[in-house]
C-alpha cells in the first residue's frame, strides 16, 4: 500500500483533506496533531496518507517534512494551500504547481553545497517530481482549472507591497511567492522522496498580512485540497 504525506501550512489548508480519508486516526508529535487515514484510490487500491497542519516558514516546513518522512517513509510529498500571485497573466483561485522552486533570502552557494548539490556543484534551485507534476497536471486539466508548471518563490517573510513584489520577481522571476514551498521540495530531496507543491492563488501580494489573516481563504485552500486529494486517487 502506497502511503502519501500532506503538508499545510494553516488549518484551512488541511481540512478538507483530513474530512476525505476514511478509518481516521490522530498522532501528536513534535507539535503537530498528524491525521492519518486511507483513500480509495481511482484503481481500487488503497492508500494511506498522512496528513498536517506543520504551521507558516521555512523551517516549521523542513521540520515537519523530515517527521512525516521519518513516522511514515512515505512514497511522495505534497505540499497543499494557497500563494501570492506575481503573474498577471494568472488570476485568484488559479493554480500553480512547484516545477521550480527557489528561495528569496537563502545564498545557495552555501546552502546549496548539501544533497542534492555538492561543494563543487552546490545546487540553485528544487524542483517537483516530474511523475507527480504529469499527474497534477492531468487532474487540474480535468478540472477545467487554469493553470501553469511555474516557478514558486519560498521566504521567511509575508510579501505584501509593489516594492516586495518587484524585488522577488526580479531576484527569482517567480510566478507566486509563498513561505513553504522551497523547503519541503530541499528536505525531500536530501531523503530521496519525491515532491510536489500546489499552489491555489488566494491574492496579488498587495494586502497587508494584518488584513489578509483576516480574510476566509478557505476557498483557495479547497481548491488546492480537493487537487492534492485527486492526486493521491490517481497515483
Amino acid at each position: 500500500m502506497k502511503t502519501i504525506a500532506i503538508i499545510g501550512a494553516l488549518d484551512e489548508e488541511v481540512a478538507l483533506i483530513a474530512k476525505s480519508l476514511d478509518s481516521v486516526t490522530h498522532t501528536s508529535k513534535g507539535s503537530l496533531d498528524i491525521v492519518s487515514g486511507e483513500l480509495a484510490a481511482n484503481n481500487g487500491e488503497r492508500v494511506t496518507v498522512a496528513a498536517t497542519v506543520g504551521g507558516m516558514g521555512l523551517v516549521n516546513a523542513a521540520a515537519t517534512t523530515q517527521l512525516l518522512i521519518d513516522e511514515f517513509a512515505p512514497d511522495a510529498v505534497i505540499f497543499s494551500g494557497i500563494a501570492g500571485n506575481l503573474n498577471r497573466n494568472l488570476h485568484i483561485n488559479d493554480v500553480v504547481l512547484g516545477g521550480t522552486l527557489r528561495y528569496l533570502d537563502t545564498d545557495m552557494r552555501l546552502v546549496g553545497q548539501w544533497k542534492p548539490g555538492t561543494a563543487d556543484k552546490p545546487i540553485e534551485e528544487f524542483h517537483s517530481d516530474d511523475h507527480l507534476l504529469q499527474i497534477a497536471d492531468q487532474a487540474l486539466s480535468a478540472a477545467g482549472i487554469t493553470h501553469i508548471i511555474g516557478i514558486i518563490a519560498s521566504g521567511n517573510y509575508f510579501v505584501d507591497t509593489p516594492a516586495k513584489v518587484s524585488q522577488v520577481v526580479h531576484d527569482t522571476g517567480a510566478d507566486v511567492v509563498e513561505m513553504e514551498g522551497a523547503a519541503v521540495a530541499q528536505v525531500a530531496a536530501r531523503n530521496d522522496v519525491p515532491a510536489l507543491v500546489i499552489r491555489a492563488l488566494s491574492d496579488n501580494a498587495d494586502t497587508d498580512y494584518e488584513v489578509f489573516k483576516e480574510f476566509d481563504i478557505s476557498e483557495y485552500a479547497d481548491t488546492a485540497a480537493r487537487l492534492a486529494v485527486d492526486i493521491v486517487k490517481r497515483l
